[in-house]
């Protein structure tokens, strides 16, 4: 899958089929659905989900609690639009898979 056609799913009422738990957390973020990307990363330990948690907490205003998550993931605390860092975590996603 690429970034289009990942974006162009967000439209759609399920995740597409294989995504990561990142991924499928992320999908439910870009349709406003905030608890349902949470839910899915509670049980993920990876770096990729901790990316995604920081993001959401970024997107809820809770600062302190991004700043946590990115720790966690190994990355600087974003300064781009949260559309950006939401293109950007995508993208290296779904190189990654």
């Amino acid at each position: 899958m690429d970034h289009a056609k990942f974006k162009a799913s967000i439209a759609g009422d399920e995740p597409p089929e294989g995504l990561s738990d990142p991924m499928r957390a992320l999908w439910h973020a870009g349709k406003g659905d905030w608890a349902a990307a949470h839910d899915v990363l509670q049980d993920d330990e990876t770096s990729d989900a901790a990316w995604v948690h920081a993001h959401l907490h970024r997107m809820e205003g809770d600062m302190p609690n991004a700043r946590y998550w990115y720790s966690k993931a190994g990355k600087p605390f974003a300064d781009i639009s949260l559309d950006e860092e939401f293109d950007t975590i995508a993208n290296i996603l779904i190189g990654r898979s």
